[in-house]
């Protein structure tokens, strides 16, 4: 066995046993382990490292400890700059898309609300949602710490809000999204895009009402669902309103 001293920063610390949590400390590893190996021995996925510095030097996950090192483990940053040290994940994906999984669900659709492609599904299983996010290029988002542990997961997010609407304001704070914010272009069902339609081509498939007092309606091309700016549009705005504040 080999000691190392470890500190881990900002909202990293939540994933910590509480006496190691915002302090430096010492953690026994087997000689020969790599950085991340002792990092997630700890509780913290590598998904949620942006930079780690031993002895003050920049290393990847690979890195082997070795005994006395001291490691500072930080997350993602927003206002210092760490261009010109190693990051550790691979480039950002060019466009973001998610899929979440099963305790999500408020969530995903809080996102698609946004415009943000995001899958989910209660029948996925971790091996199910890893393979979409591999193949698909899409960011998992979890509360399940050990999925984000697995070897090949190179993009995801611990969400630690428990209730969708700050759920949505932290992934939107956390990847700095705003800008990329398209609300009401997605389908809320299945996730695919809306597009104009001419009232004339649904008038027979709305309620009386509904046709007598709006004149713009939208169709998902894959489940056919219609929409209009209604009282639910209006609650949808408000809900977004609080989350993009």
């Amino acid at each position: 066995m080999a000691t190392a001293r470890f500190r881990f920063y900002e909202e990293l610390n939540d994933f910590l046993d509480y006496p190691h949590r915002r302090c430096e400390f010492e953690h026994r590893h087997a000689r020969g382990a790599t950085v991340k190996q002792a990092i997630e021995a700890l509780g913290v996925p590598h998904t949620e490292v942006e930079l780690i510095l031993v002895n003050g030097m920049s290393v990847d996950f690979a890195y082997r400890l070795r005994d006395g090192d001291r490691i500072s483990v930080y997350p993602m940053f927003e206002a210092f700059d760490v261009g010109p040290l190693l990051r550790l994940r691979p480039e950002p994906l060019r466009v973001s898309r998610f899929i979440a999984d099963a305790q999500l669900g408020g969530l995903a659709r809080l996102l698609r609300m946004l415009g943000f492609d995001t899958l989910h599904d209660r029948a996925y299983s971790d091996r199910d949602i890893v393979e979409l996010a591999q193949r698909e290029s899409r960011i998992i988002l979890t509360r399940d710490r050990e999925l984000l542990k697995v070897r090949t997961v190179t993009h995801g997010c611990y969400v630690h809000a428990l209730e969708p609407l700050a759920q949505a304001k932290e992934i939107i704070g956390r990847l700095q999204l705003g800008a990329s914010v398209r609300p009401f272009t997605l389908c809320l069902c299945c996730n695919l895009a809306v597009t104009p339609i001419e009232k004339a081509t649904v008038i027979d498939k709305v309620p009386p009402t509904v046709a007598r007092l709006h004149q713009e309606y939208y169709v998902c091309r894959g489940c056919g669902r219609i929409y209009w700016k209604g009282s639910h549009w209006q609650h949808m705005c408000a809900r977004l309103g609080g989350i993009l504040d």
